[in-house]
């Protein structure tokens, strides 16, 4: 069934103005996003919405954090916790992008649920000074974004 509708043309629409209404909303109240919004996802900067925080504090993984803390929302860290690694001298390496992707599964959500979601991430971003980075407590050499534990940063 979703392999059909994934093909038809007013899906397909909906789907992109969906995404679309959702970056829309976001870039209005001040959160960079990566541009243009994709078919199936937004995703947010999250060095620009915390910039406060340095690169050891993991900031994409930090925000995953506070969206699910302050609205039970879950997104997915792409940046130094899935592609930075831990060197064989003990250093951190480091990704140049620490975004947080927000995907939307087909037919699952609402419109109040994607302005509940929005409303969310501009009340957090007003007070993201407060958002705290994070450490590692443990990591595996591979595929660590999965098995990590962290730590709150002092």
């Amino acid at each position: 069934m979703g392999l059909e509708e994934v093909l038809e043309e007013d899906y397909l629409r909906y789907r992109l103005r969906t995404v679309e209404y959702m970056g829309e909303k976001l870039r209005a109240g001040g959160v960079a996003i990566v541009e243009p919004t994709g078919g199936h996802a937004v995703y947010l900067d999250a060095k620009d919405f915390l910039p406060h925080l340095a690169p050891e504090d993991y900031p994409a993984w930090s925000l995953c954090n506070a969206l699910y803390l302050e609205g039970g929302i879950r997104g997915v860290e792409i940046g130094s916790v899935m592609f930075g690694k831990r060197l064989e001298d003990g250093r951190e390496t480091y990704h140049p992008l620490e975004l947080v992707r927000l995907a939307f599964p087909r037919r699952v959500y609402t419109q109040s649920h994607f302005d509940y979601a929005a409303e969310v991430i501009l009340e957090l971003k007003a007070k993201a000074a407060s958002v705290r980075g994070v450490r590692f407590e443990k990591q595996s050499r591979y595929l660590r974004h999965f098995t990590a534990e962290m730590r709150w940063a002092p």
